[in-house]
């Protein structure tokens, strides 16, 4: 482990980004309609192993139900304009349309409409008619406000998010969320995040999550290393938090815990990268903010944009790419990995041998 003086007083790890590694082929090739990107976790089976964020430019309800029929995760933020507002679209379409310098004071206008425990219960029930894995997110802070309410509506997969979140949160304000107890009194998997460092991730597993996320969210949209000064490379980040996953497993008795990379994948190869660095898969955001279904109408923004107090993400203008089933799996008009996300992975797979998802997890990566 490499460590770079900083100063007399001061040493820092050196860490890696995805865009510093990249993926060796090996003396095997494969064909990549042999390759399979199926991916489990608990009982529920995935086509792909993708999560699309729950953030309101990526994901509503009409979205999510799309995304579960390509055969991903879609999950839904419980927190988001969906509990707040009976019909959103207008809302979402002004804040599409909205200048840059008054984005981030008109989404705190509109984010200030309390969350309805009535329309949370709604949302998830339309989820569950159109047949698809139910899944949908809240914040650390909101977990055991509407924790009931979820589970009563049918979630299959709760998600519990945040920039950075702990097994140790320590508040002299409120009680703090107990991970452990919370994860053991649910009948249903948890996955828990955003964490980036080994040690981290190590006691969220021991809370029974069954997954944990690995990043601070977000992506493009964050500007938490402008606002607070925190970060950590995604490569190093999954690397570690891989780490903490086969030391636990080994702890545990043989119990395992998802590793999924929450952040800097932007592109195809980003995709691929998270997975051979250790990710059993990744939760996007970005790339399906800019499909023509999205409802941000080409723009992006998550939960750090519309904090009361200190926001820590922006709206931004993303563009648009193509449809969901274009950008996950083609076909693609351009080179520069927007589209066809899932074809590039099974082709990275092929050309260096590989047919399951956790074999890749070995490939042999270089630094750059």
């Amino acid at each position: 482990m490499q460590e770079i003086e900083i100063g007399r007083a001061k040493r820092g790890r050196r860490a890696w980004s995805f865009d510093d590694i990249a993926i060796v082929p090996s003396r095997r090739t494969r064909d990549p309609e042999e390759v399979s990107t199926a991916w489990q976790i608990d009982a529920y089976r995935f086509d792909i192993p993708v999560m699309a964020a729950p953030m309101d430019s990526v994901m509503s309800p009409a979205t999510a139900v799309a995304f579960g029929r390509l055969g991903g995760l879609g999950v839904l933020d419980l927190e988001g304009l969906w509990t707040r507002y009976e019909d959103p679209s207008g809302l979402l379409a002004e804040v599409a349309g909205l200048d840059e310098r008054a984005a981030t004071r008109r989404l705190q206008e509109i984010y200030r409409e309390p969350v309805k425990p009535e329309l949370i219960t709604l949302r998830l029930h339309e989820l569950r008619e159109a047949g698809i894995t139910v899944a949908g997110s809240l914040s650390p802070q909101r977990t055991q406000e509407f924790a009931k309410t979820v589970v009563d509506a049918g979630v299959d997969m709760f998600v519990i998010r945040g920039t950075t979140v702990s097994a140790e949160h320590v508040s002299g304000q409120a009680e703090p969320l107990n991970l452990k107890e919370f994860i053991y009194e649910l009948d249903v998997p948890v996955i828990v995040g955003g964490c980036a460092t080994y040690q981290a991730a190590l006691h969220l597993m021991r809370t029974g999550a069954a997954g944990v996320l690995v990043g601070f969210g977000g992506g493009a949209a964050h500007t938490t290393r402008t606002v607070l000064g925190l970060a950590v490379p995604m490569a190093s980040a999954v690397a570690d938090v891989a780490a903490a996953r086969r030391d636990y497993l080994d702890e545990s008795g043989g119990r395992y815990v998802h590793v999924i990379a929450d952040g800097s994948i932007g592109r195809s190869g980003d995709l691929a990268k998270a997975i051979a660095c250790g990710s059993d898969a990744v939760m996007i955001g970005s790339p399906l903010a800019r499909a023509t279904e999205a409802p941000g109408g080409a723009h992006h923004w998550g939960s750090e944009a519309w904090h009361h107090s200190l926001p820590r993400g922006e709206r931004i203008a993303i563009g648009t790419a193509g449809t969901l089933a274009e950008i996950m799996f083609g076909p693609s008009n351009t080179a520069d990995g927007t589209l066809n996300l899932i074809g590039a992975l099974r082709r990275a797979m092929a050309m260096t041998g590989y047919t399951e998802l956790k074999e890749f997890q070995r490939v042999e990566i270089v630094i750059q």
